[in-house]
């Protein structure tokens, strides 16, 4: 397990974020998963944001990723949310059909440590988002 550092200090902060779209409506394909995770990687490193792991149902996305202690992580989620919302409305139109007044993602959000179970534990979860 490698450990991250800056200047000041040393650290492993490992977040699991579920974003959910809005009344769960069944939107995500592995294609459109795909290019919301890209989207994902362009912005996250301008919050100190690495993803480590990506996974998706049809009405949600699980996210793993490590952070800075000087992160904003609440401004960082707001800021994907916004552009992949943007983005992928405009991208895939289809999917307007399903939403309700144009909003893509609920606007809570379930953000996780991954502190009481192993990584592996928690990637594997992730990945076996919409396997039966």
């Amino acid at each position: 397990m490698k450990i991250d550092s800056n200047a000041h200090s040393v650290f492993l902060l490992n977040y699991h974020l579920i974003l959910v779209v809005k009344y769960r409506r069944k939107v995500f394909d592995d294609v459109m998963s795909e290019r919301a995770k890209d989207i994902f990687s362009r912005i996250s490193p301008n919050y100190n944001i690495t993803l480590q792991e990506w996974g998706h149902d049809g009405d949600h996305v699980h996210i793993l990723f490590r952070a800075h202690p000087n992160t904003a992580i609440s401004k960082f989620i707001n800021a994907y949310k916004s552009a992949s919302s943007r983005l992928l409305k405009k991208e895939y139109p289809s999917i307007r059909e399903k939403l309700w007044k144009e909003q893509f993602w609920s606007q809570s959000f379930c953000l996780l440590t991954t502190g009481g179970a192993p990584l592996e534990i928690v990637k594997e979860y992730i990945q076996t988002q919409g396997q039966k």
